[in-house]
């Protein structure tokens, strides 16, 4: 199947419409269109091949390269500005990347081929160059890099296809259009913003593009301007509660929901959001599928705490004999980049594996019980125990590791590692060995020695057991 391109379609049926604001200035999309136009020309001289990497933060510069990297017909490889040089390095060479762009702010000096700043990027004199008429549902638009139980990171393919029936999901539980302005804090890396981007294309509305969540700036936004729908992970939700708590400044009357992902949300937070009257829709997705694809109504948001809702019109759900959660949509991924035998190795009779453990009530609502691979979420942010515990295992002195999650009430949990070790190691020691290796939210910030770590007969480590001692400290 083969669409206009989304740009040159909401060019074309509404010019002067804002497509892009980011506090600073706006962009109708006649405006992006002549811009993309231009950064496409600086992009077709550099010869970068298939693909373009990009290193973002939310701004309005790295909105319209992603856009100049898919309109060019190129795919784009998103890259992650938290993780080490070595983290970095690896997903290149995995992409075979021969151009990367970085926004300046994240430039580092270590940085050489195929790294280029967004400054010596514009330099670059160039014509405007037209853009691929077309997007074809089977290209791969983007790639984004997830890390699995072993700890290894894998390039999730992203197609065109999987990005419209993802926002077409998303359009027919909201009921979102043109008219809706979408706030977009969550990082352009992930999907969930990301996702923000394809889908001010595809409805065409104004993405508010927010370059980092503090909470001060983000209400007075939500008040002052017709923002109608923000990305919220738990942490996020429970600040701007507090604030308004505090400030009793209320948001805008165009207000509509925040869409709530990163982990469930708790009774009391959402008996807050009631009172004052903000809409809390709970959602279930991945990477792998293109951001949510189960949804909770923000008027069962109570009845149901704990839950994230029901598949949206274009998923299917059920549950294996041991409550994994298997799916079945056409925003599912079609593979992962260099790994032909890993989607197949997810699949059970067309039925995709998530690695999530849940179940569902009578009336049909999932609720999520856990990770099959143990992971945990940060601040929204994904930590797998195996990849800390692979990069601490190098450590000097370190017999054996064990990483398991704590609850906290900030970032919903944070790592803590169990250590086998004769020696005794500084907090600080430890926490900058993780720093030269690991995006700093992976790095435990406590560390608990151990004579031995619990096993089982075959020597993998009883986390559950390692959870017990922590929770009772």
């Amino acid at each position: 199947m083969e669409t206009q391109n989304w740009l040159l379609k909401q060019a074309a049926t509404q010019p002067y419409h804002v497509a892009v604001d980011d506090g600073n200035e706006q962009l109708t999309f006649a405006e992006l269109k002549k811009q993309v136009e231009l950064l496409k020309g600086k992009i077709d001289q550099l010869n970068p091949g298939s693909r373009v990497g990009l290193l973002a933060a939310n701004t309005l510069i790295s909105y319209q390269l992603a856009l100049a990297i898919i309109c060019s017909g190129r795919t784009i490889v998103w890259l992650n500005w938290r993780l080490a040089d070595e983290e970095l390095r690896r997903q290149i060479n995995d992409s075979e990347l021969r151009l990367c762009l970085v926004e300046d702010s994240l430039w580092r000096p270590k940085m050489e081929k195929p790294f280029k700043s967004y400054l010596a990027f514009m330099a670059i004199a160039a014509e405007p160059s037209v853009l691929v008429p077309t997007f074809n549902a089977e290209q791969v638009a983007s790639i984004m890099y997830t890390s699995g139980t072993t700890g290894n990171p894998k390039g999730v393919l992203q197609t065109f296809g999987n990005h419209f029936y993802s926002a077409v999901s998303s359009a027919l539980n909201l009921g979102l259009s043109s008219s809706d302005k979408w706030l977009c804090v969550a990082p352009i890396f992930h999907i969930s913003g990301f996702s923000i981007i394809m889908r001010g294309l595809i409805y065409g509305m104004t993405v508010r593009l927010v370059k980092k969540f503090r909470v001060e700036e983000i209400e007075k936004v939500l008040a002052n301007e017709a923002v109608t729908i923000m990305s919220v992970v738990p942490f996020m939700l429970k600040k701007l509660i507090l604030q308004q708590e505090h400030t009793n400044i209320h948001y805008n009357p165009a207000f509509r929901c925040m869409l709530l992902g990163g982990g469930t949300i708790d009774r009391q937070t959402l008996a807050k959001c009631f009172r004052l009257s903000i809409p809390v829709v709970q959602c279930y997705g991945m990477t792998e599928t293109c951001s949510q694809i189960i949804a909770l109504r923000s008027a069962d948001a109570l009845e149901k705490v704990g839950s994230v809702g029901q598949p949206l019109f274009t998923t299917q759900l059920k549950l294996s004999e041991k409550g994994e959660i298997l799916l079945k949509t056409p925003a599912l991924t079609p593979g992962y980049l260099n790994l032909p035998t890993k989607l197949p190795a997810k699949m059970i009779n067309g039925w995709y594996r998530t690695g999530d453990i849940g179940h569902l009530d009578a009336d049909g609502y999932l609720y999520i019980d856990g990770r099959a691979d143990e992971m945990l979420i940060s601040g929204g942010e994904n930590i797998f125990p195996q990849e800390v515990e692979q990069v601490y295992q190098h450590y000097h002195g370190i017999k054996e590791i064990a990483v398991v999650g704590k609850n906290d009430a900030e970032w919903g949990q944070v790592p803590v590692a169990f250590i086998v070790s004769e020696q005794r190691f500084s907090p600080a020691q430890l926490i900058n060995y993780g720093y030269q290796h690991l995006a700093h939210y992976k790095v435990p910030r406590c560390y608990i020695y151990v004579d031995k770590l619990p096993k089982n007969a075959s020597g993998k480590i009883r986390r559950f057991i390692l959870q017990e001692k922590l929770n009772k400290n």
